[in-house]
């Protein structure tokens, strides 16, 4: 058994490593509320953007809906995988990495695949893929802006031919306990079928349907990308907040159990004085 001084040690450092785990908890809660607020208000708006634009591109021709809409045979593929730039977040950017495993391994094994990660923890997979790109600034000033020029350079690499097919994989936010590894569609724009297609929808277009289209398309394409990270951002303070909630309450049952230990252990040392003491009064009386 650990002496009482090493049994004091440990004590005093878990102690202090439940108040940093206590308070990254407080944080990332004060955060979670934040990030939470922005995607709950920012989904509605996305998804009925990208429903409008699925809706009138379906009942336009092939060519009308743009480069963007352009179904070529699957050869090179894209993958914009979303973590974040800190760990300490539980099984938040594992998740990720082997959903990205996955999916390359599932859907893309005879074809050529390259990774843009947004967020450090994304490079992970530099050991086994060829990494295009690293965004990992973009969770210092999270804004549509920033986001929108990381879409537009997508935007690129699918016009010029440079990849056939561009999805993002990233972690939806659906509580603070809950994370949804999900891989969507990007580029190109995913076809909607005919009998889900509202055609005939009583809408008076101005200017006309085709110009509307092309209007849309880039700012759908910039909103869906920058919903993706909203997502991943509220995601990783739930993951990092439940985190720090565990290990705060597995810290306070390694302080108790060893506090018990601890005063045993004294108890058993003040027993064996006595025991010492009342033996030497008995050899003297002797």
């Amino acid at each position: 058994m650990a002496n009482l001084k090493e049994i004091r040690n440990r004590i005093t450092s878990i102690g202090s490593t439940m108040k940093i785990t206590s308070a990254m908890k407080m944080v990332s809660a004060a955060k979670l509320k934040k990030a939470q607020d922005a995607i709950t208000a920012m989904r509605p708006y996305a998804n009925k953007l990208t429903e409008l634009l699925q809706n009138l591109s379906a009942t336009l021709d092939s060519d009308a809906g743009g480069e963007y809409s352009t179904q070529r045979e699957v050869s090179k593929v894209l993958l914009v995988v979303v973590t974040s730039n800190r760990g300490l977040c539980g099984g938040f950017n594992s998740s990720v990495v082997k959903e990205t495993i996955k999916t390359i391994e599932t859907n893309y094994k005879d074809c050529t695949v390259d990774i843009c990660t947004i967020g450090k923890k994304g490079n992970i997979l530099s050991k086994q893929y060829n990494i295009i790109e690293n965004n990992n600034e973009i969770f210092d000033a999270l804004t549509f802006d920033n986001v929108a020029e990381i879409a537009e350079n997508l935007m690129q690499l699918f016009a010029d031919g440079s990849y056939d097919k561009i999805e993002l994989v990233y972690n939806q936010f659906k509580n603070a306990a809950t994370q949804i590894p999900t891989v969507e569609q990007f580029l190109p724009i995913a076809p909607v079928e005919d009998a889900v297609v509202s055609a005939n929808l009583d809408y008076i277009f101005e200017p006309s349907k085709e110009e509307i289209v092309l209007e849309l398309i880039p700012k759908s394409l910039k909103t869906q990308l920058y919903k993706s990270i909203r997502d991943s951002f509220a995601s990783e303070h739930g993951a990092r907040m439940t985190a720090m909630h565990k290990a705060t309450d597995n810290a306070t049952d390694l302080r108790d159990e060893l506090l018990l230990t601890y005063n045993k252990a004294r108890q058993a040392a003040i027993t064996n004085e006595i025991l010492e003491i009342v033996g030497g009064a008995e050899a003297l009386n002797n």
